[in-house]
């Protein structure tokens, strides 16, 4: 689907049944443009991958942006992070609430290449979020940058994410699962093997976790 208006409604349709409150801020006038409809413009817009603000307005239909002024707008959508991020929760409960098999795995982000990562100054603001060299072994390379780290039900349904630094071993990652499963199936790759780890989220959480055996 490439008409905004029509994904626009079903996601506001989806996300009205969720039978969450349409106004997440307190405001002392009340928004012509109403919270839960700001977060179906951004959800949309991500979807159909538009990631430029002035693009967005652009096409955006004439009955939603005469409601909302593009600097109101991003403002608005910066503070509604956390009321967006409650309903991604919400749905992928609902969505994985009879699952019991899920898959983990990782993926590199790759900032620049290689041979600029000394010159780089990309993300360099933060000590606690600087990129590292990593290695990934499905392509067998090198890069720098980040991984971004993952568990999805078979039918593709993002249940958990997370990003680290490059170095970061995926087995790491098993810590944070922990907390986030409970009863059920788990498949991994080699990077997940590991006697230990297997055994404390069996016994912990009742997570069985399957992994190819290595060769050696």
């Amino acid at each position: 689907m490439h008409n905004f208006q029509a994904n626009y409604d079903k996601i506001l349709e989806v996300l009205k049944s969720l039978n969450t409150k349409m106004d997440y801020l307190h405001q002392i006038r009340k928004p012509k443009l109403r919270d839960l409809e700001l977060v179906s413009i951004d959800l949309t817009s991500e979807y159909m991958s538009i990631d430029s603000e002035c693009q967005l307005f652009r096409i955006l239909p004439k009955k939603l942006s005469s409601k909302i002024e593009r600097s109101v707008y991003n403002r608005r959508r910066r503070k509604l992070f956390s009321f967006k991020e409650s309903l991604r929760k919400e749905l992928v409960f609902r969505l994985n609430a009879s699952q019991d098999c899920f898959i983990v795995d990782s993926m590199p982000l790759e900032i620049c290449k290689l041979s600029r990562s000394s010159r780089s100054k990309i993300c360099r603001e933060q000590q606690y979020s600087l990129p590292e060299k990593g290695y990934c072994a499905s392509q067998s390379t090198h890069y720098y940058g980040y991984k971004l780290h993952a568990v999805c039900s078979f039918q593709g349904v993002i249940e958990s994410l997370d990003i680290s630094s490059a170095c970061v071993h995926d087995i790491n990652y098993l810590k944070d699962i922990q907390y986030q499963l409970k009863n059920c199936l788990l498949l991994g790759d080699r990077g997940y093997l590991s006697a230990e780890y297997q055994l404390n989220l069996f016994e912990t959480q009742n997570i069985r976790l399957q992994t190819p055996m290595r060769k050696n």
